[in-house]
């Protein structure tokens, strides 16, 4: 579906220089999610655009277009955010889509807000990226970003080098393991998970471009935990965790962290995305993250240690682009396996 543009190289470009640029708004992203069930296709004007996803609905009505992460735009420019908008707008409806839906990089602020609605955009209760996540600063040297966290959460660093624990950079052929591990912390934990191919292809795209790397840490040759980490300009994204139940204590999960994040700085990151947290401010987080362990609680109390920022986006905005919209929204919700 991708139109000509959509391959284009300087668009990766423009993503990896925009101070708010994701990789989900990527084409590689698009090439990715269009093997899993999607269609991709990208809405550009001049140096804005979006990466837009299509969602097809049940019995060929039509497709839900959605924006990841985006658009990819000068926010403080409202000539060239309506610009984008409309074409936004018309390449969906070329598609077939009967809303757009978009989770933007904004900080949820009263302004975002008001500046999304004038956009034509209402809030939803929806989400499918997390809204909510901690952003840790690579500005610093490495042992001041040490010493920006939690102490216990230095002591596990340490301790799992202490113990043995030896962390190494994976390659194509460790994914089938990777994906053994992320299916029992999926019945650990209770979570869906993708195929097996699904992160074989995440690896296959973006790794050869030095986009994601692949962190497997190992106790005496056994791998007990694995994480795949996304990377352009100036950010880096923990995307995808595993962990099996053997030599848990010896914190090997911390020592893939710490991992990773030296890696995202010594490619040139400045943020450290670490991926998903309860979508509550941080006083809340701070009173309750003790007493609860339900959805994305438990790995709050993980990710909190590594002295980040809690940041919190604007969640799920959409705009309808067909009178029988709602029905069509019913139809979506049918669907298993969104992401």
């Amino acid at each position: 579906m991708h139109n000509e543009a959509a391959t284009d190289r300087e668009w990766e470009e423009i993503v990896a220089a925009h101070p708010k640029g994701s990789i989900l708004q990527t084409r590689w992203w698009g090439e990715l999610k269009s093997e899993f069930g999607w269609d991709w296709d990208l809405a550009r004007v001049g140096e804005s655009g979006a990466v837009i996803l299509y969602r097809p609905l049940p019995l060929s009505l039509g497709a839900i277009a959605y924006v990841p992460r985006g658009p990819v735009v000068d926010w403080s420019d409202p000539q060239a955010t309506g610009a984008l908008w409309q074409e936004m707008k018309a390449t969906a409806r070329r598609q077939r889509a009967w809303a757009l839906w978009i989770e933007p990089p904004l900080l949820n602020t009263p302004a975002a807000r008001s500046q999304l609605q004038s956009l034509g955009m209402r809030p939803t209760s929806r989400t499918i990226q997390p809204p909510s996540t901690i952003e840790i600063d690579l500005t610093p040297s490495e042992d001041d970003i040490l010493m920006r966290m939690k102490s216990k959460t230095r002591y596990n660093i340490r301790l799992a080098e202490r113990k043995g624990v030896e962390v190494r950079e994976g390659d194509l052929q460790d994914v089938s393991t990777f994906h053994q591990l992320i299916e029992a912390t999926s019945e650990r934990n209770e979570f869906g998970v993708h195929s097996a191919r699904y992160y074989q292809r995440v690896m296959e795209i973006l790794q050869p471009k030095g986009r994601a790397s692949l962190w497997l840490a190992e106790v005496e040759g056994d791998v007990v935990a694995g994480i795949i980490v996304a990377a352009i300009g100036g950010r880096a994204w923990y995307l995808y965790g595993a962990s099996s139940n053997r030599h848990r204590k010896k914190m090997p999960t911390y020592a893939l962290q710490w991992a990773a994040i030296r890696w995202a700085k010594a490619r040139g990151c400045t943020t450290y995305d670490l991926w998903g947290i309860p979508d509550a401010d941080e006083e809340t987080l701070e009173a309750e993250f003790t007493q609860r362990s339900d959805g994305l609680w438990g790995v709050y109390r993980f990710k909190r240690g590594f002295g980040g920022e809690v940041t919190r986006f604007m969640g799920l905005w959409e705009q309808s682009l067909h009178p029988l919209y709602p029905l069509a929204a019913r139809l979506y919700a049918m669907r298993e396996g969104v992401e």
